[in-house]
């Protein structure tokens, strides 16, 4: 038991922000890219995670899209098969603490004339030490955040994404 208690103490200080006074960084996920004349009929989820001071630390993301029911309101995984799963994605190990950003763009088909489908992202994260995954969070799309690339139109930031008819 106490040796348990010893390897998370442990597994949790190797995923403490590099620099003693800095605050942990949290995850985040943003829609970057909503049915444009680039992508049309697409959404682009991009998201954020911290890294850890542990070089032998792995990150994982994991994107999926989700879609909101008209008749309920509420949020849905698109079924598996549907496109809207990029599965897990490795961004490599950690160094030196610092977060990556990874994004992951999902093409549909259009939706029917007077049916726009409304979509937002979930993102999955792991940080992994060889099988074990000593971290995990989730994060939905919301606004207000700066991706490293890949917008378009440059700088879009949203919560969700609205696919219309043509």
């Amino acid at each position: 038991m106490a040796r348990s208690a010893l390897a998370v103490a442990l597994a949790a200080l190797a995923l403490a922000p590099a620099g003693a006074q800095a605050a942990a960084p949290k995850p985040w996920a943003t829609v970057n890219v909503c049915d444009t004349a680039k992508h049309p009929n697409t959404i682009g989820i991009r998201a954020s995670m911290p890294g850890a001071r542990r070089t032998g630390v792995r990150l994982y993301m994991r994107f999926r899209v989700q879609w909101r029911d008209r008749t309920d309101g509420r949020w849905h995984n698109l079924l598996e098969g549907r496109g809207g799963d990029s599965g897990w994605v490795s961004l490599g190990r950690s160094r030196g603490g610092r977060g990556r950003q990874a994004g992951q763009l999902f093409r549909f088909a259009a939706p029917e004339p007077g049916r726009p489908q409304v979509l937002r992202g979930r993102v999955d994260f792991q940080w992994r030490i060889g099988r074990d995954v000593v971290r995990h969070a989730t994060a939905i799309t919301e606004k207000g955040h700066r991706s490293a690339a890949g917008s378009d139109p440059k700088g879009h930031s949203a919560a969700t994404c609205v696919l219309r008819a043509p």
